[in-house]
């Protein structure tokens, strides 16, 4: 069985690491540099970088922060926000990520996903999907895209399946109703997602206790689970969480860097 994998977010805005509620009332959170040196030694499986305000700012992802972020790594590296085209992705991993997180642009390029991993090969094409309730959509998900601010009329589950046969290599699915809220992941979101889908699924915003992590991996089946403040304000450390899961039978990698 493969080890399920342990993913802190770098949210960024303005060079730093910020966390909000539901997107919003954002905190300062950190220098990005050192908290990506510290996930790596306490034993992090990947790191996902977002430049929260480049999309609805017209700008791609800062590049220097990219490479400074890379520079402490050797753990994967994804980096997602104001990804518009194959150019964009391009200079997002020649900065030195590993991957390429792509939201808005994928739902306004239908052809995105499909050129980006002709191109780059689908293990380096992610695609985030936020999602919040709506009773309007079959599934009872729409996608939201604009960090949150717009919404799509489209399915989140059907539109996963899109992602999938257009050549996505993995999928990060957040709930927007419980980001920040540290109420547990969104079981039934995950789930269906899921089970809608071959590829990865790492499963994103909620997280507030270990027990939220089991219920994930156990009822929700995700490959990854995604947190931020949990993390970031040292109220769990990654290697506890580790030692945690795999005590309760969760297959995970548990050695860690020396820094």
């Amino acid at each position: 069985m493969l080890a399920r994998r342990i993913v802190p977010c770098l949210d960024i805005k303005d060079g730093r690491v910020v966390k909000g509620v539901r997107f919003v009332d954002l905190s300062d959170a950190g220098d990005p540099v050192a908290l990506a040196r510290r996930y790596e030694a306490e034993g992090a499986d990947e790191l996902v970088f977002l430049d929260i305000t480049a999309t609805v700012e017209g700008r791609r992802a800062t590049l220097a922060v990219v490479r400074s972020v890379a520079r402490e790594l050797t753990i994967p590296f994804a980096v997602g926000g104001g990804v518009r085209d194959v150019d964009g992705i391009n200079d997002l991993l020649r900065a030195g990520c590993d991957k390429v997180s792509i939201n808005s642009a994928a739902v306004r390029d239908r052809d995105l996903v499909r050129a980006a991993a002709r191109r780059f090969g689908a293990q380096c094409i992610v695609v985030a999907i936020d999602a919040r309730r709506a009773p309007g959509v079959p599934s009872g998900f729409e996608v939201v895209v604009d960090g949150g601010r717009t919404a799509t009329g489209l399915d989140a589950v059907a539109w996963a399946r899109t992602c999938e046969q257009r050549g996505a290599g993995e999928l990060l699915v957040t709930s927007i109703d419980r980001d920040g809220t540290r109420d547990g992941f969104d079981l039934p979101l995950t789930r269906a997602v899921r089970d809608a889908c071959d590829l990865p699924v790492i499963a994103s915003g909620g997280a507030g206790a270990i027990g939220d992590f089991l219920d994930v991996f156990r009822v929700a089946d995700a490959d990854a689970a995604l947190a931020a403040s949990l993390f970031h304000y040292a109220e769990l450390a990654i290697g506890d969480l580790k030692d945690a899961l795999a005590a309760q039978g969760i297959v995970v990698r548990r050695d860690t860097v020396t820094v």
